[in-house]
């Protein structure tokens, strides 16, 4: 049966340990010019509605270090929701290709096309959940701390689709978890709801000083995401109080999974300080995705 990621939870936690041991050995691999080509003539067609920097050169880069090869398809390359329905460009694809990855606004998209799909399918960003960020996450946070046991992290911003998974992620291996949003703007219910049958729920508040308290590090995003641009005064106003600066992290590790609008969610001076790791962050995007895709590739 194809398997699919559409969130971090569609896999189980023995199924997450495992594909974050595979990224550890193919970045192992690639770091000592050993790199294994399993996909040797396959191709990985990837759909973007979204601009991307990260998503597109990390799942490209990753098909053409495992040997294969990727495909871009932007919202004027193809008919996707428009010219002919999402299902249909499912199926077509998948008589083209072995893997496709989207990058969409609807999470409703991802899901048709991974129902009609013939091939896996990765959720590569909905405006609901960002699974791909979160296993560059837990890897990342593996590689800093030896593991997960006794490392505790805060959220602090928005309870948006990047926060949403990283919440199932962290229950799923153990992370001691608090988030901190302004009211209104916290982590779904049902998302609480699944992290407490994965795990545990974080902690949540609405004071970022109560989160960061006895972390070991403290992980922010946007406050204003794409597509979110008419809600921008308005969501400004009431992270107010949220911005990650120097005095809220002190000597704790920070993570962003970028852009930063720096100035606004984070200041300039602790992105560019020793304490940030986004930039390893950044790369084990490259390393999380081969993981999965050779994962992937092994249940096919």
């Amino acid at each position: 049966m194809t398997r699919n990621l559409l969130d971090i939870d569609d896999l189980t936690p023995d199924e997450l340990e495992t594909v974050l041991d595979r990224a550890a050995e193919l970045k192992a691999a690639h770091e000592a010019g050993t790199d294994a080509e399993p996909f040797d003539n396959q191709t990985l067609g990837m759909i973007f509605e979204k601009p991307s920097t990260r998503t597109r050169v990390s799942f490209e880069t990753g098909m053409t270090q495992l040997g294969g090869h990727a495909i871009f398809l932007g919202p004027d390359d193809i008919h996707l929701g428009h010219g002919e329905p999402v299902k249909d460009t499912a199926r077509a694809l998948s008589r083209y290709v072995d893997v496709i990855m989207a990058r969409l606004f609807d999470h409703e998209d991802a899901e048709e096309l991974a129902e009609y799909a013939t091939v896996p399918f990765v959720n590569g960003l909905t405006d609901e959940a960002h699974p791909c960020q979160t296993l560059a996450d837990l890897l990342t946070i593996r590689e800093q701390f030896g593991g997960f046991e006794e490392v505790r992290v805060a959220w602090v911003g928005d309870g948006n689709n990047v926060a949403q998974s990283f919440v199932l992620g962290a229950a799923m291996v153990g992370l001691d978890l608090t988030v901190a949003t302004p009211e209104g703007y916290g982590i779904d219910d049902d998302v609480l709801e699944r992290a407490d049958e994965l795990g545990t729920a974080p902690e949540t508040t609405h004071d970022p000083e109560v989160a960061v308290a006895g972390v070991d590090l403290v992980y922010t995003d946007v406050f204003v995401s794409m597509g979110e641009e008419d809600e921008r005064e308005e969501k400004l106003q009431a992270f107010d109080t949220f911005q990650v600066t120097s005095d809220l992290v002190g000597d704790r590790k920070l993570m962003h999974c970028l852009p930063a609008h720096r100035g606004e969610e984070v200041t300039d001076e602790v992105i560019e300080s020793d304490n940030a790791i986004v930039w390893d962050q950044a790369e084990n995007r490259l390393h999380a995705q081969k993981g999965l895709l050779v994962w992937l590739s092994e249940q096919s």
